[in-house]
C-alpha cells in the first residue's frame, strides 16, 4: 500500500473514531427538562406530605429521585425567583427585578450567561414553554402587533412559546418567538396599565358578567377575558386571547412537540406551568375532582401534566437519558385576587406544610418549595436535606456538560452537581432569602432583619415575617419557627447580621 492510500486510511479511521467519540459524548449529556410550578407550596404534594390531595406522578417522580427537603426559590414573588434561577444572580442586586406587569421590558441581560444560553453553547436545543413574567422589549411602550423582542430567543432560548407574563395580567395572548400567535391584522392589540384602552367591558363595572368574582382590593376587576377580570387594558385581538381551560394543555402539546422534535439530539427544555397560580381555570375533567375548590383541580392538573411528560419520554425511549428537576417558584397563597374557594374549601389541606409563611413571606413558607431531581440510573433514590437554591442550577449545570461560566457572569450561583445528584449530603452553607424582609440561612440556623411593615397582609391573610426586632431560627429543631432566640443568643445575631451585610455588599 503506497503512502498516499495509508494517508487516506489512516483519516478515514480518525474520522470513524471522531465520529463515535462525539456520538457517545452527545449521548452521554443528559436532556435536561427544568419544570417551574407557579405559587405551589412546600406542603401541596402527597411526597411532601399532604394527606388532602393526592399526586401520584410527582410522588414517582420523587420516589425515582432525589426529593430535596431543604430546596429553595432565592425569593417568595415570581418574577425575582425566576430572575435569580436565570441569571444565577441574587435579584435584589439589581434594580426592577420585582413583580413585573404585563408590559414590560425584559430585565434578563443578552450580554451575560443564562440557564438557556449555557446549554445553547453546549449544542444543545433549547426551548422555554410557559410563562415568562421577566418582561419583553427594550421598553414598556411596544406594539403588540410586531416582532417582540428581545426577549426569551434573545436571552438564549432557540424556541419559545409563552405568555408574556402571567395569567391575571393582560395580554392574554401566546408568543411564539417574536409573534402573538393567531393575531388578527385587522384587530390590533392594544395594552395599558395605567388608564382604560378600548371598550371591553371591566370587572369593574360589569361584575355581572364575571363567571369568577374578583377578591375586593386586589385589583383583578380591569378588562374581562373569557369572563374573568384581569390587572390592566387590553383592547383588540380577540382571535388571539387564550381560553383560560385549554392553557395548560397547549402547553403541554407544545412542549411534547418540542421533545419529539429534539428526541434525537441533546435538549433542554425549561416548562414554565401555570399551576396553581390565580386565576385558577384547570380543565374540565378536573374541575371537583379534588374537594379543595379549583386550586386543588389545578393541582390535580399539574400533577397530571407530570405524568404525561414522563410517559412520552419513557415512549420515545430517552427517560433515561433525561434529567428533569422539578420545583415553584415561591410559596403558597389561597386568596390571590378571586374567589375561588380555595379558602372555605381548604377542608384541612396546609399549602405550606408544617412551614409558617407562605407566598410574599420572609418566612420559611415563602421560599422552601418542593424541589426534586430525577435521572433514572445516574441518580440513586433518596431523600436529601442538603440546603440547595434554584440559583445554583447554572454553575452546577456548568459542570455537568463541561461549560464553563465567564468571570463576573452567574456571581451568585454555586456548584452543587453532587448534592443534586445525591452524590453528597453537603449543600450550601449560607442563603440570602427575599421576602417581606431579607433573610439569612446559616448551618441550620435563620436570621431575619428587622421590618416595618405589617406583620400580617390581611388581603392575602398571609404572615409577612416582619417585626420590628431581629428573629432568630434554630430550623434544624424549630422549622416551623415558632420559638424566637434572638435575645437568648445575640452573638449569633450580630455574626449573621455582619455576614448578610457583607454579602449584600458585595457587587
Amino acid at each position: 500500500m503506497n503512502k498516499s492510500l495509508l494517508t487516506l486510511f489512516a483519516m478515514a479511521l480518525a474520522c470513524t473514531a471522531f465520529g463515535q467519540s462525539a456520538k457517545k459524548t452527545t449521548k452521554n449529556r443528559p436532556n435536561v427538562i427544568f419544570i417551574c410550578a407557579d405559587d405551589l407550596g412546600y406542603g401541596d404534594l402527597s411526597c411532601y406530605g399532604a394527606t388532602k390531595i393526592n399526586t401520584p406522578n410527582l410522588d414517582r417522580l420523587a420516589a425515582e429521585g432525589i426529593r430535596f427537603t431543604d430546596g429553595h426559590a432565592t425569593s417568595a414573588t415570581c418574577t425575582p425567583s425566576r430572575y435569580a434561577f436565570m441569571t444565577g444572580q441574587y435579584p435584589w442586586r439589581k434594580k426592577g427585578t420585582g413583580i413585573l406587569p404585563g408590559d414590560a421590558a425584559l430585565i434578563i441581560p443578552t450580554d451575560k450567561t443564562t440557564l438557556p444560553n449555557l446549554f445553547k453553547k453546549a449544542g444543545y436545543q433549547t426551548g422555554i414553554v410557559g410563562k415568562w413574567h421577566l418582561g419583553i422589549g427594550e421598553t414598556v411602550a411596544k406594539d403588540w402587533n410586531g416582532e417582540l423582542k428581545p426577549g426569551p430567543n434573545e436571552v438564549g432560548f432557540d424556541y419559545s412559546f409563552i405568555f408574556p407574563a402571567t395569567a391575571d395580567r393582560v395580554p392574554t395572548v401566546f408568543l411564539e418567538n417574536h409573534k402573538v400567535l393567531a393575531l388578527d391584522a385587522n384587530d390590533p392589540i392594544q395594552v395599558d396599565y395605567a388608564k382604560k384602552v378600548g371598550n371591553d367591558p371591566t370587572g369593574k363595572d360589569h361584575p355581572e358578567l364575571l363567571k369568577m368574582q374578583s377578591s375586593p382590593g386586589q385589583g383583578h376587576n380591569q378588562t374581562i377575558v373569557n369572563g374573568i377580570g384581569r390587572i390592566g387594558y387590553m383592547s383588540g385581538g380577540k382571535m388571539a386571547r387564550w381560553v383560560d381551560e385549554e392553557i395548560s394543555t397547549t402547553f403541554l402539546n407544545v412542549a411534547q412537540g418540542f421533545i419529539e422534535k429534539n428526541q434525537e439530539k441533546p435538549f433542554f427544555l425549561y416548562y414554565a406551568l401555570t399551576e396553581p397560580h390565580v386565576p385558577r381555570m384547570p380543565a374540565t375533567r378536573f374541575k371537583g375532582k379534588s374537594g379543595l375548590g379549583l386550586r386543588g383541580d389545578a393541582i390535580l392538573q399539574l400533577d397530571w401534566t407530570i405524568g404525561e411528560i414522563m410517559k412520552q419520554l419513557k415512549l420515545l425511549g430517552i427517560d433515561k437519558n433525561t434529567m428533569i428537576v422539578f420545583t415553584s417558584d415561591n410559596g403558597p397563597v389561597l386568596d390571590d385576587g378571586y374567589q375561588d374557594e380555595a379558602v372555605t374549601k381548604l377542608n384541612g389541606h396546609k399549602p405550606a406544610g408544617v412551614l409558617r409563611g407562605g407566598k410574599y413571606s420572609a418566612l420559611e413558607g415563602g421560599t422552601r418549595v418542593p424541589f426534586i431531581l430525577s435521572w433514572p440510573g445516574q441518580v440513586k433514590p433518596q431523600v436529601s436535606s442538603a440546603l440547595v437554591s434554584q440559583m445554583d442550577l447554572i454553575a452546577s449545570f456548568s459542570k455537568l456538560i463541561g461549560q464553563s461560566i465567564p468571570a463576573g457572569d452567574a456571581p451568585d450561583s454555586e456548584n452543587l452537581l453532587d448534592a443534586f445528584t445525591g452524590k453528597s449530603p453537603k449543600g450550601r452553607s449560607v442563603l440570602v432569602e427575599q421576602g417581606a424582609s431579607i433573610s439569612l440561612l446559616k448551618d441550620g440556623w435563620k436570621y431575619i432583619v428587622p421590618g416595618k411593615g405589617a406583620a400580617f397582609m390581611q388581603d392575602v391573610g398571609i404572615e409577612t415575617g416582619n417585626l420590628p426586632i431581629a428573629q432568630l431560627y434554630h430550623l434544624t429543631e424549630d422549622l416551623a419557627e415558632k420559638s424566637n432566640l434572638a435575645a437568648k443568643y445575640p452573638e449569633r445575631v450580630k455574626e449573621m447580621a455582619a455576614l448578610l451585610e457583607k454579602i449584600q455588599e458585595q457587587k
